[in-house]
């Protein structure tokens, strides 16, 4: 099995309850391409750079995740279908990049932490 991240922008006007529907149904895609998901990130609902499908703003959910090399784009293609789905990236991991992420803890502060001293840095 190969490990991959996928990053997911979800519509914004979703709750917390439909979020994790979504999650549910994203974790059944993995399943049916016989790969598991090892940790998920959610982001929460941030401001778009640009306008997606007349969206503003977006849901962010990042996955680590196994999955076969050869199901990948039949995961992706399940991925446009959904209609939850404003945008994804699927990348390909190395087993390094897998054991880091997989040990790192994501909190909110620590985005804004590492924000705030880029800025002092400047």
């Amino acid at each position: 099995m190969v490990s991959y991240q996928t990053i997911l922008i979800l519509k914004p006007d979703l709750d917390e309850a439909q979020v994790d529907q979504a999650l549910e149904k994203v974790t059944g895609f993995l399943a049916k391409y016989s790969g598991s998901c090892l940790k998920v990130e959610k982001w929460g609902k941030k401001r778009l750079s640009y306008r997606i499908k007349k969206s503003r703003f977006g849901y962010y959910l990042n996955i680590y995740h196994t999955c076969e090399s050869l199901k990948v784009s039949s995961l992706e293609i399940d991925y446009k279908l959904f209609d939850l789905i404003l945008k994804f990236l699927v990348i390909r991991l190395d087993d390094k990049e897998i054991e880091r992420a997989l040990n790192q803890e994501y909190s909110e502060n620590s985005e804004e932490t590492v924000r705030d001293s880029k800025r002092t840095n400047d």
